[in-house]
């Protein structure tokens, strides 16, 4: 078998509130909703299928590392330092709890934000070599 994994093709959120959730998702970060009944919701965005799933409350994407820390699941990439600054801005203008825009002691810059089920996502200043390549050429 030569064959191998070729994309990420959907990522799944818990939400406790498919359409509460699906509008904060719509109107906060600009995604296109696919589809949506009582139990998840479809949407695209950043390139990505994500499935908003109902859950119970207080489910989250989050895990504690090691040391305690709570962790994301997710890191979102804009095109260097003036796209994330635009993007932490234009977060706190919508009103998304956003943490500070931090050196993590790699390459670029980073920031945390939640969403409505306080599922914590992250945001990084380098877009990958690869879709730079593919996408942005």
């Amino acid at each position: 078998m030569g064959e191998k994994l070729v994309r990420v093709g959907t990522i799944y959120i818990p939400v406790s509130n498919v359409k509460s959730a699906s509008e904060w998702y719509v109107n906060k970060l600009e995604a296109e909703l696919s589809y949506q009944d009582e139990d998840k919701a479809i949407l695209n965005f950043a390139n990505q299928s994500f499935f908003l799933v109902k859950s119970n409350e207080n489910q989250s994407s989050n895990f504690v590392d090691i040391y305690g820390e709570e962790r994301f699941s997710i890191t979102f990439e804009v095109n260097g330092l003036n796209a994330l600054e635009d993007v932490h801005r234009d977060f706190i203008d919508k009103q998304i709890k956003v943490g500070e825009i931090e050196n993590r002691g790699h390459a670029g810059r980073n920031f945390v934000f939640y969403d409505l089920d306080g599922n914590k996502f992250d945001v990084w200043s380098e877009l990958s070599p690869i879709f730079k390549e593919k996408y942005l050429t």
